[in-house]
């Protein structure tokens, strides 16, 4: 009996892990945290989701304390929704400790129901230049949960290597390209489907539905190679 565990918000790069998780472990569990961000409305599409998918099980945890010791866009109203940089260099959007915090919470929940997995849809080749998002940071993530907790257990990323077009081209893989593009909500002002077409989040997933769907061939023949160089 496989068992996994998806950190899940609801949105396409976590959408597109759950349902490639499924077809490859006998049980998945989904993971979501409500840490009061400003795009609440992920939990419910979250729940949507997860109830459609039939997932083992899916929790919703309180983290609320993140949104207090983590000022962000995207943890508070006054502050817009952009492409501006910080004095570190890093975008407004970035909300620091998130992911240590998410995924040492999925860690523990894996210990508890006996997972090997914990699977996230971080990505290091088109990302937003979020530091918690990149492959050295999951490495040492597993590395410290694997040591403090005595247990192996990996840290998945399916899409750590590929760009959004490739994202959509693996959703697509499993028939869930429509699924994907119609129920996630990937939105920073928290609109299902397209998005509301302005906040950067839209702006990169837009492009690379629009890359996948112009360049198809090209684009799956990419994520092919990609898949083989990492089995």
């Amino acid at each position: 009996m496989k068992k996994a565990v998806v950190v899940f918000s609801g949105g396409q790069d976590s959408t597109t892990c759950l349902i490639q998780a499924q077809a490859e472990y006998d049980e998945v569990h989904c993971l979501t945290f409500d840490y009061n961000q400003r795009h609440k409305q992920e939990i419910d599409v979250a729940r949507e989701i997860a109830a459609n998918r039939k997932v083992s099980a899916h929790k919703v945890l309180d983290v609320g304390l993140l949104n207090e010791l983590a000022i962000s866009s995207l943890t508070r109203d006054n502050i817009p929704v952009s492409n501006a940089l910080n004095e570190n260099g890093l975008p407004n959007s970035f909300v620091p400790g998130r992911n240590i915090l998410f995924l040492t919470l999925a860690g523990i929940y894996a210990y508890q129901i006996g997972a090997e997995a914990v699977i996230t849809g971080v990505c290091e080749t088109d990302f937003s230049g979020y530091p918690d998002c990149r492959n050295d940071f999951i490495q040492s993530m597993q590395q410290a949960l694997e040591r403090g907790m005595d247990r192996q257990l990996a840290l998945v990323t399916p899409l750590m290597w590929l760009n959004k077009a490739e994202t959509w081209a693996l959703a697509d893989q499993y028939h869930a390209l429509d699924f994907v593009r119609d129920h996630t909500l990937t939105c920073y002002n928290g609109i299902k489907g397209t998005g509301c077409g302005e906040c950067p989040a839209c702006h990169l997933r837009q492009r690379g539905l629009d890359d996948y769907l112009a360049n198809q061939t090209d684009v799956q023949a990419a994520l092919q190679r990609k898949q083989a160089e990492n089995a």
